[in-house]
């Protein structure tokens, strides 16, 4: 079975070099010597500043909410943080760990990005911040979400979980908001097996954050803050700088893998009825994942369907829309375009060493599930499409 995608797994030699050090040193946490090194690196390569490193995405997510404040109750009733329904459980599930109520506002149908225009009549006055998800490294309006937040005195933080390496015109996309997080999950064009990064507006805000990742503790009998346990490890450090010893790579093969089924299922004669994410003008892309939309569920199912018969594994990133999800929210609101797009989407096998091959006959199953004819009932003579 080719999977939707494979972890990039380093040499064993770079990887080794990282791992003899850690037995030399015998350091393997607390902020290690590896830990400050991918800090500084990571800084460096991604163009951003005040990067702090974390145990995992969702911990990310969480340790920026309570850093900026936003888990603080109004009164005796809880904050409220506006966000996307079209995103995975834990953009969700991190506010509402929080304490936080999330509220939903649609997406843009061809972004796929939260729909500014939507999250204006969900601001009250418990509204303490907004949550947008840059959807498969796609830049969400930032210009307008941060003027929305700017006139409200709300905190923006990006969920940028896709955008690693992003760039919105000649700046990182991880720059924008007062804060945006990333995850480095296995699964993740760039990863440390588990782990994830916060990267801060302000220089305070990192201090305050590095007291709560350690239980609050800044001394040896000093305790500070109320923390956690949020550190990343010396060994999720060592596989974060081996796969960034090579990435460049990695993106290459993401970069052809995706520009090749662009190429099979959008040109000529033998094009299929999907479509692709619209991508915001300004931003270099990292193809991190191949998402496509078919023209209803049915179709979609039967693609996926189809291509789990002849060996090939498609995701449905994102299904359900979570403004479905009671767990989350008692609030009775509806975000329809969330709920089509959830229902209609495929993401395609896509990772650095996917053969040409394979993804040709992916794209050639998809011609086959989303072929029509026009047939005629003779009783009526109504035309009809039928899906074959």
């Amino acid at each position: 079975m080719i999977p939707v995608t494979q972890p990039y797994l380093p040499a064993r030699s770079t990887l080794d070099k990282y791992i003899d050090g850690i037995y030399e040193r015998c350091w393997l946490t607390n902020n290690g010597p590896l830990v400050q090194e991918l800090t500084t690196r990571l800084e460096a390569y991604l163009g951003v500043e005040n990067l702090l490193l974390v145990g995992n995405g969702t911990l990310a997510l969480q340790i920026a909410f309570r850093t900026l404040g936003i888990n603080q109750p109004i009164g005796r009733r809880a904050p409220e943080a506006i966000t996307t329904p079209f995103t995975y459980i834990a953009t969700a599930s991190a506010i509402k760990w929080e304490g936080i109520e999330p509220v939903f506002a649609d997406i843009d149908p061809h972004t796929w990005c939260i729909d500014p225009d939507n999250i204006k009549p969900l601001i009250s006055n418990r509204t303490r911040a907004i949550v947008p998800v840059h959807v498969f490294g796609n830049s969400c309006d930032v210009d307008s979400i941060n003027q929305i937040a700017k006139r409200n005195k709300l905190k923006v933080i990006y969920d940028a979980s896709h955008a690693f390496n992003v760039k919105l015109g000649e700046q990182s996309l991880l720059c924008q908001g007062d804060a945006s997080t990333l995850s480095f999950h296995a699964t993740k064009l760039f990863h440390s097996v588990e782990g994830g990064a916060i990267i801060f507006k302000r220089k305070r805000d990192l201090k305050k954050a590095r007291k709560l990742i350690n239980f609050g503790i800044t001394g040896p009998e000093q305790i500070e803050a109320l923390g956690v346990n949020a550190k990343m490890t010396e060994f999720q450090a060592a596989m974060g700088l081996s796969v960034l010893d090579e990435i460049e790579q990695n993106l290459a093969g993401k970069a052809r893998v995706y520009k090749t089924y662009e190429h099979l299922l959008k040109s000529g004669s033998n094009s299929v009825s999907v479509t692709f994410q619209q991508q915001h003008p300004n931003i270099t892309a990292n193809y991190a994942y191949a998402p496509v939309l078919f023209e209803n569920e049915e179709v979609c199912l039967d693609a996926k369907t189809l291509l789990q018969e002849n060996g090939y594994q498609a995701r449905r990133y994102f299904n359900p829309s979570l403004d479905t999800l009671r767990l989350l929210t008692k609030r009775k609101q509806k975000c329809p375009v969330s709920r089509d797009i959830s229902s209609r989407i495929l993401c395609l096998p896509t990772y650095a060493m996917l053969e040409d091959l394979h993804i040709a006959s992916i794209a050639r199953l998809l011609r086959d599930s989303t072929k029509t004819e026009t047939i005629i009932d003779n009783k009526d003579s109504n035309i009809y499409r039928k899906i074959l």
